[in-house]
């Protein structure tokens, strides 16, 4: 079809993921309708002004102005677009429940006429399709969760593993309305009913999640032991059963998914009267894990008051400013605690961070965070990092020493440069304190 005969697209809430949609529906050559509450993002998208950092989104943004349209009204967004994907924020609740406020909102906003689809993009728990439907019996309903990672979404929009499209009875020409919308990705069509869609959504994070901290757990004994966690990772991911993804140690996951997915799911079986007991491990470990660094730092400079420590990345991935559930909050937090002085440097994350990390002092290059540190310590693993002039690093601190928390620089390199080096789970050199 040519693009004047595709469909328009309708989409509700411009956050990330609500862009990365529109922007790449319109790129397939839909027009896209995209509404949202706040005038002034409305009025900046418009002008192609992008304040989320997301690699190629502006781009793309700036590529399809012209498909692209922008507005506050909600009958403006009805008039124009039949299929209307929701794509509004649901962060968890103090009680660690996922906040449907915005559904909601959504949902009484929109009436039940009878002529649109509603298509859920939000990530919400599972049963919520359902009560939807209740509310707007004459309304198709649609549940299309989103399965994009922050520094790739483009990309993972455009080149999808699988479209998952759950759909009720009566429900299915719509449902085949959506999957041809996706057909040009390529990517496998998975039909279920809506609860199995929502589950899916919310099972896959979990369980890269206890990936994660299964690996990490693996990472704290290969220290106690001798053994290098690479080396075990390695041999673990060429059994085909296995595979290497996600089986990299660091010093916790983060960001806007896995902890809110991994608890949602945890609360979600608890209100059902099931005791998820591997979720509560998952989390518990997460947690600790940000924390040991601190006892590494420790037990090469001992007491940890007047010195002065280097954060390199703050963001909780590299290609993103993200700072939701970073792991520099907790460790910021947690080494001010003991009296320490704590620098910090990241490419594109401090202004989100200044306020979430009051007392921090933030520097303009990484060189001017570690001038006078008695240690680094590496969060976020931004290519830069290597490419540090690590020789001249060294002089400039009063202290060479790095904990590496993503195992991501060349430790023979470092050493090398006199720094005493420190991964995750692996060998390293200088272990003793002053």
């Amino acid at each position: 079809m040519k693009g004047s005969e595709l469909p328009t697209v309708g989409v509700i809430g411009v956050g990330w993921v609500g862009l990365v949609t529109a922007a790449c529906f319109a790129e397939l050559g839909h027009p896209v309708v995209a509404r949202d509450v706040v005038p002034e993002k409305v009025e900046a998208l418009s002008r192609g002004e992008v304040a989320i950092h997301e690699p190629g989104l502006a781009d793309l943004i700036g590529r399809n102005l012209d498909r692209l349209h922008f507005t506050t009204d909600m009958d403006e967004l009805l008039d124009r677009a039949r299929l209307l994907f929701v794509c509004v924020d649901t962060p968890p609740t103090y009680s660690g429940d996922a906040d449907l406020s915005r559904v909601h909102s959504v949902v009484r906003d929109l009436g039940d006429d009878g002529e649109h689809i509603l298509v859920m993009k939000s990530t919400v728990p599972a049963g919520t399709g359902e009560r939807v439907r209740r509310e707007l019996p004459g309304m198709p309903y649609v549940s299309c969760p989103e399965f994009l990672k922050e520094g790739s979404a483009v990309d993972d929009f455009m080149h999808p593993d699988r479209v998952v499209i759950g759909f009720s009875a009566g429900d299915e020409e719509a449902a085949a309305e959506v999957a041809e919308l996706y057909r040009p990705l390529g990517g496998e069509v998975m039909k279920t009913d809506i609860s199995s869609a929502e589950m899916v959504k919310l099972a896959s994070n979990a369980y890269l999640a206890t990936r994660i901290s299964f690996i990490n757990e693996i990472a704290n004994v290969c220290e106690e032991v001798g053994a290098d966690v690479e080396q075990v990772a390695r041999g673990m991911g060429l059994d085909d059963r296995i595979g290497p993804q996600f089986l990299r140690p660091g010093i916790g996951f983060g960001g806007s998914c896995f902890p809110k997915d991994v608890s949602s799911l945890k609360l979600l079986a608890g209100n059902s009267g099931y005791h998820f007991q591997l979720l509560n491990s998952v989390i518990e470990v997460n947690e600790l894990q940000k924390r040991r660094v601190v006892n590494k730092l420790h037990r090469h400079l001992g007491s940890l008051v007047g010195r002065r420590i280097a954060l390199l990345g703050l963001a909780f991935k590299p290609e993103t400013d993200d700072m939701r559930e970073a792991s520099s909050l907790v460790l910021s937090a947690r080494l001010r605690g003991e009296g320490a002085e704590v620098v910090a440097y990241d490419p594109v994350a401090m202004g989100n961070a200044r306020e979430l990390l009051p007392g921090v002092e933030m520097k303009h290059t990484a060189l001017m965070a570690l001038e006078g540190s008695d240690a680094a310590v590496l969060v976020t693993e931004w290519p830069e990092f290597r490419e540090l002039d690590w020789a001249g690093a060294a002089e400039r601190m009063t202290r060479p020493l790095i904990i590496d928390g993503r195992n991501f620089l060349d430790a023979d390199l470092l050493e090398s440069a006199g720094f005493a080096y420190e991964g995750i789970g692996r060998p390293g050199t200088g272990t003793g304190t002053e």
